[in-house]
């Protein structure tokens, strides 16, 4: 199975539909940014101030060329990855590109929630956080809407809300189940 590379904003359940997704299924799930730091041996935030936004593009565009080659592999991408170089027609020749799709509403609770963990949004009040998101989406959806499929990532606040999205996400991909299951 080619992969799977799930793109889309940060907070809309890239990471929790993906380890959703192996938990269930005989894949491999891969967080890029956490195949970044592994890499580097260094965190996102320092990659960034050490070396730059334009070093850091190059690195995960390297990165991302690497987890493109494995199979049966659902890679959660970062929220910019799409936006920068070529990586969307990189994703959509290696493999299978599915934008999950948040309400803004949804998007705003979870990012308010997660906000203090996310170095770009953590200084920013509800209402600042409230147009950034807004302004942000603006800007990157005619790289998102290059996605292959679009899956509606809405409701992933619970372990029952997990479950259904994750079957429903299985069914759709015709992923292949754990044997034990």
């Amino acid at each position: 199975m080619k992969p799977i590379f799930l793109i889309g904003y940060m907070g809309c359940g890239k990471s929790t539909l993906g380890k959703g997704l192996a938990a269930r299924c005989d894949i491999h799930f891969i967080d890029l940014d956490d195949y970044i730091e592994q890499s580097r041996g260094m965190a996102i935030k320092e990659i960034f101030a050490s070396e730059g936004e334009a070093a850091f593009r190059e690195l995960e565009r390297k990165m991302l060329l690497e987890v493109s080659g494995m199979e049966n592999a659902v890679v959660a991408c970062g929220g910019g990855t799409p936006c920068f170089g070529d990586n969307m027609e990189l994703m959509n020749a290696r493999g299978i590109t599915v934008l999950l799709r948040t309400s803004h509403a949804r998007l705003l609770e979870r990012l308010k929630r997660g906000r203090a963990k996310r170095p770009l949004i953590a200084g920013l009040d509800d209402d600042e956080l409230d147009r950034f998101i807004a302004e942000q989406l603006e800007r990157r959806m005619p790289h998102y809407s290059k996605a292959q499929e679009v899956f509606d990532s809405t409701l992933l606040e619970d372990e029952n809300q997990i479950e259904q999205k994750c079957a429903a996400f299985i069914s759709k991909f015709n992923l292949p189940l754990k044997q034990n299951q």
